[in-house]
């Protein structure tokens, strides 16, 4: 319902396109959604943490009653997202590259001001849903959107962008809000140069808190600026906890966690699932909890690999035909690697406007094929232009066929890279410790970001810096 109603912000009369109830309606769906695709980080100390600190800020925002959440989610992507209805999301890899307690609760501040502001709301009304887009980090073209986006609302949520305008608003809420519960919010400014430094490192691969909260100019200097004004109302907005925090990320999992599923040697392997399969050579790749994705350098072929909902592979297939709006050429019970399975030759139904011409201009044409495996169906979808098709098919072929049970240990007992936290032992320079630790030197830059830090900086003895480790 479309109604007229009172910013908590502004205080101004504003359009409404979602009131309260629905907004938590939509956060309650939202949720679960989200942690499945995800996954809640499993460590209860990080969890209650983040819930204590969120708690404290919410009281004294502008929507002390909303009923806020507040969870931490397993992925490596350095972001933090906002539902409306008050679910806020930090991921692993954003507190990773937090260097204190300030600068948490400087971000903290800017997501609760999204919600208070009702800046998500308009957001995920002007974007549709179906035309988010694909997942993190592929780039792929417009055609293979809807097969790109096999993931639910969470995994779109994540991603919603925010205009210039609501950061600008939001990040003087994030200052507000953490200089009002005593934290320094220049330390907020300092961290939106790490995001810089973060983003810049990883291009168009991983997004980024900026790529979903685009910088409105001059990010630096305004917080800095709105900061020193905070502190002459706020006096007591010196907090910082520098140390305590450090060592809190001692033992985190950092980047990417093999046991999800990793590649390695033009093959993708599953040790948690126990399965691999091969992975189309020099293709791109992005893994997530939801979906793997390959697609081809020329951008003409995708490949995804997902878990079915169904739960018998005839279902599984239906719903394929059904969900994609495929039409069907081909049907074959087959077996792979002593695996029942179903492969589907199909091509797209074509949209008719109400005049019965055709709206879709890029018709594709698709190999699906569905696997019985461990009382699971995984399922791959492989899809070209049908002028195209022919080029890949093959290789999506041995793709498909090539899933197998994974029984090499060497492949299953991988472990994660960790955060090691250390003690600067003389006055040194990063870079100095770094090689005093045995550091990749093919990493010296990514931990320097890591730390908030140049690799020429000099470090006190004393100092705790983060470390990567197995």
């Amino acid at each position: 319902m479309t109604t007229c109603s009172r910013n908590p912000v502004t205080g101004k009369k504003e359009l409404s396109l979602m009131s309260e109830s629905q907004e938590k309606a939509l956060g309650l769906e939202s949720d679960p959604q989200i942690q499945a695709e995800f996954g809640m980080y499993p460590d209860s100390s990080w969890q209650r943490f983040l819930r204590e600190k969120g708690q404290a800020m919410a009281k004294i925002s502008h929507r002390p009653t909303l009923g806020f959440q507040f969870r931490v989610i397993d992925s490596e992507v350095v972001n933090a997202f906002a539902v409306p209805g008050g679910y806020i999301y930090f991921t692993r890899g954003i507190l990773a590259h937090f260097n204190d307690e300030a600068q948490l609760m400087g971000v903290l501040g800017h997501e609760i001001g999204h919600v208070t502001a009702r800046h998500a709301n308009e957001q995920y009304t002007k974007q549709t849903i179906a035309q988010i887009g694909l997942t993190a980090g592929m780039i792929l073209s417009p055609k293979f959107r809807q097969f790109g986006n096999l993931a639910n609302t969470g995994m779109q949520l994540m991603f919603l962008k925010f205009s210039r305008d609501n950061e600008t608003q939001s990040d003087k809420l994030g200052v507000e809000y953490s200089s009002k519960v005593g934290y320094d919010a220049h330390h907020m400014a300092e961290f939106f140069q790490t995001l810089g430094r973060v983003s810049d490192a990883a291009g168009a691969r991983i997004p980024s808190f900026l790529s979903t909260h685009p910088d409105p100019g001059n990010r630096f200097t305004k917080v800095n600026e709105l900061a020193t004004e905070a502190q002459k109302q706020y006096t007591a907005a010196t907090k910082v906890e520098r140390n305590s925090y450090i060592k809190r990320l001692d033992g985190m999992v950092y980047g990417p966690d093999p046991r999800q599923g990793y590649k390695e040697n033009d093959n993708f392997y599953h040790p948690e699932l126990k399965f691999q399969f091969p992975a189309p050579k020099d293709w791109t790749y992005q893994n997530s909890p939801a979906q793997v994705q390959f697609g081809s350098k020329d951008q003409k072929a995708l490949l995804i690999f997902s878990l079915s909902s169904d739960k018998d592979l005839m279902n599984a297939a239906k719903s394929i035909l059904k969900n994609f709006n495929l039409n069907l050429i081909k049907q074959e019970n087959i077996q792979i690697n002593g695996m029942s399975a179903i492969r589907l030759l199909a091509e797209q139904i074509p949209d008719q406007n109400s005049q019965g011409q055709s709206t879709n201009v890029n018709t594709l044409k698709v190999v699906s094929t569905l696997i019985q495996y461990d009382n699971l169906i995984y399922n791959f979808i492989g899809a070209a232009a049908p002028n195209d098709f022919g080029n890949f098919e093959s290789q999506f072929l041995q793709c498909m066929d090539g899933f197998k049970k994974l029984t090499d240990q060497t492949k299953i007992n991988v472990k994660p890279d960790r955060i090691a936290v250390k003690t600067v032992p003389n006055k040194m320079t990063f870079k100095e410790v770094l090689k005093l630790n045995n550091q990749d030197v093919k990493r010296y830059e990514e931990l320097a970001i890591l730390n908030g830090l140049k690799q020429t900086d000099i470090l006190e003895s004393g100092s705790l810096i983060k470390l990567v480790s197995k």
